[in-house]
């Protein structure tokens, strides 16, 4: 699904602006807000500048509609499909380093420009493992994400759990439709994904019925534990269990104002917005995801895919 772009002229090309600093310096410029509105003068019909109060009187209206609108422009045309990669690292008790591409709440309508740019920082980020912790779809079919699940390819696989919109459809068909894609689904499974790497896979703990203890049976008791779930709130119940948690679903807040916080944000999870938490020697990250919910914009909340790098103590 594609999506109407905006270009401005910066520098000696047209580039679209992938902040909302540069958004509202670019909209300021085309009014003239920047550059100071001109008058007709009284000498030979030459153009002068405004006097000085005139100018400030007319930059502040301008102003004051100008902020909101460039607001409006950024949250819903630029920052939803400006997707981040961010890098993360932490050293522990690995063989080799492991390079893990964190996916979550793709909300995915088709194979579309977030998409395109998922595939294209993945391939980027080179990973040896890409996980994926929930909400592909919003509803019904999975079918929108096929094409971008066929161009994600990693040595250790691709691996996905189920979100709180994923439990509308019967499991079966999910694991289907992943396998056909070249994914594997886990839920309240557990895999070695190395030697030394357990990879766990939980049920969405919001809808559905999370079990990490089945899926820990079979792991080495020296092997480095990667729980993947969609909620972050339930990290607080199991925190201390495995090594490494990675979850989504809170979208980073999405939209976001200074001083007052997220105009959305889960009930469940308030505690866990986005980033690194640290429990009973657990460590969780919560990724800001890629698509939207309830409204298709993003404020001070950029989408990420996160690459975590684990290393060698």
């Amino acid at each position: 699904m594609g999506v109407r772009t905006f270009l401005f002229f910066r520098g000696s090309k047209w580039t679209q602006p992938t902040s909302f600093r540069e958004a509202y310096t670019d909209v300021a410029l085309l009014t003239g807000l920047l550059g100071g509105p001109v008058v007709e003068g009284r000498s030979g019909g030459r153009l002068d500048t405004a006097p000085s109060g005139h100018r400030l009187g007319l930059a502040l209206g301008i102003a004051a509609l100008l902020v909101p609108a460039t607001v409006l422009l950024y949250a819903f045309f630029i920052e939803p499909y400006s997707i981040e990669l961010t890098r993360h690292a932490l050293a522990a008790d690995v063989l080799q380093p492991l390079k893990i591409a964190h996916l979550t709440d793709l909300h995915s309508r088709g194979f579309g420009t977030r998409e395109r740019q998922v595939v294209e920082l993945v391939e980027q980020a080179a990973p040896d493992l890409i996980v994926v912790t929930g909400d592909v779809v919003d509803n019904g079919s999975l079918e929108p994400s096929r094409e971008m699940f066929r161009r994600l390819r990693a040595p250790l696989g691709v691996w996905v759990v189920r979100g709180n919109t994923e439990q509308t459809r019967p499991e079966a068909e999910e694991v289907d439709f992943f396998r056909s894609v070249g994914a594997r689904l886990l839920d309240n499974q557990g895999v070695a994904v190395r030697s030394d790497v357990w990879l766990v896979g939980l049920d969405d703990p919001l809808t559905g019925h999370p079990d990490l203890k089945v899926a820990l049976e079979k792991a080495p008791a020296a092997s480095f534990k990667v729980a993947l779930f969609h909620s972050p709130g339930h990290f607080a119940e199991v925190a201390g269990l495995f090594n490494l948690g990675l979850a989504g679903h809170t979208h980073g807040g999405q939209v976001r104002f200074p001083g007052l916080g997220s105009w959305w944000l889960s009930p469940d999870a308030p505690s866990y917005v986005s980033g690194w938490y640290t429990k009973n020697r657990s460590q969780l990250y919560v990724s800001r995801g890629i698509g939207t919910t309830v409204v298709p914009a993003r404020f001070l909340a950029r989408p990420e895919v996160a690459l975590i790098e684990i290393r060698p103590n």
